[in-house]
């Protein structure tokens, strides 16, 4: 049996903070510009995969990945 055939949906669990957060992060933003408690969730959300960080030179960008 394939794990495709057991597995029909593949969900990722969020918080009700980070899909408010997700929900808000529309387009390309410098990671500082977020309050301290909005990057450790963006850090959570990037290690889930649901959220990019992009390097540009010294500046770190994050975009929400399409879902």
């Amino acid at each position: 049996m394939k794990i495709n055939e057991l597995i029909h949906e593949f969900i990722i669990h969020q918080t009700n903070e980070e899909k408010k957060l997700l929900q808000k992060m529309d387009t390309v933003r410098p990671f500082n510009s977020y309050s301290e408690r909005e990057r450790f969730i963006i850090e959570n959300l990037i290690r889930k995969a649901l959220v990019s960080k992009i390097v540009q030179g010294k500046t770190v960008m994050v975009v929400a990945n399409e879902c």
